[in-house]
């Protein structure tokens, strides 16, 4: 019988939500990096085969917040766990136990939905050690299932995809293109690339104060024309971005462009712009990507 139901990755922050979804999908649809809070939005990936349809969520890194950014990516990802049919919460199973894990654990005992743990990276775990952190979390919560992967290098993901299918509970397929990886728009994932290069070549401090949006994309014959722009809150942030003579604006594009190559499948002339958001015509929009909108 065909099954389906939306699923959410939840977690803290750079525990691999984002490296999960990709290797379960199979395409780089959601970014990656080192940096904690590096999803913002919820991306959603799509996962089809012969008896099932999982769409799956990957939501923001739950955490204490200390700025407004940071509630407003807490008030999107509970909103996922309230909308959704399963919750898979992943944590760092190389890490110790922390209060941050508690924290989301908590979060969990006012819902009533199925809770699958996935002990992540255990490539870096002996048996043993893994054991130990499946016996530590079972006292924790009543999780339904408790399945250890490393979603870096594919391992145990085939047989998690199965525990999810036990709990499935629709017979409805929401996206008939079989092909189809993700719901999400080609503008947002180009620009979700730029900003994970912002990520990798930038201090802490700036990838919290920076938005990028796709301001054109237009395809011709042999090539696609991309023009990218780049928002900081903040006048000394733009020089950073662009860096000495533009270093840094280059480097940025040269490896987005790669990327964005892979993605589309077709060569790709980048063009990437810097503005504060006072420069930039779409205030309303820029303030609520940066979380500057009224938060309760």
């Amino acid at each position: 019988m065909f099954k389906s139901g939306f699923v959410a990755i939840v977690g803290r922050p750079n525990v691999g939500k984002s490296t999960l979804l990709n290797t379960i999908i199979g395409e780089k649809i959601a970014i990656t990096s080192n940096k904690p809070q590096t999803t913002r939005n919820n991306s959603q990936g799509i996962y089809n085969d012969e008896d099932s349809q999982i769409i799956f969520i990957d939501t923001p890194g739950i955490h204490k917040p200390k700025y407004k950014l940071g509630k407003y990516l807490n008030k999107q990802a509970y909103f996922m766990i309230e909308d959704v049919d399963i919750i898979l919460f992943i944590i760092d199973a190389s890490e110790k136990l922390g209060n941050g894990d508690k924290f989301v654990i908590e979060r969990f005992k006012s819902i009533n939905k199925p809770v699958i743990l996935i002990l992540n990276k255990i490539d870096k775990l002996s048996k043993e050690a893994i054991l130990e952190k499946i016996i530590e979390y079972k006292n924790l919560y009543d999780f339904v299932e408790i399945v250890p992967v490393s979603a870096l290098k594919n391992n145990n993901v085939e047989r998690l995809i199965k525990v999810i299918k036990n709990y499935l509970k629709d017979t409805i397929k929401y996206f008939n293109n079989k092909s189809k990886a993700t719901n999400n728009t080609n503008e947002f994932i180009i620009s979700e690339l730029v900003r994970e290069k912002i990520l990798d070549l930038t201090d802490e401090e700036v990838p919290h104060a920076v938005m990028c949006a796709v301001e054109k994309i237009e395809e011709k014959e042999n090539i696609i024309e991309i023009n990218v722009l780049i928002v900081v809150d903040r006048d000394n942030l733009k020089k950073i971005i662009i860096g000495k003579q533009g270093s840094m604006l280059k480097e940025i594009g040269s490896r987005a462009r790669i990327d964005i190559e892979k993605f589309l499948k077709k060569k790709v002339f980048l063009s990437i712009y810097v503005k504060t958001i006072d420069q930039w015509r779409d205030k309303e929009k820029i303030l609520t990507e940066f979380g500057y909108n009224t938060i309760n």
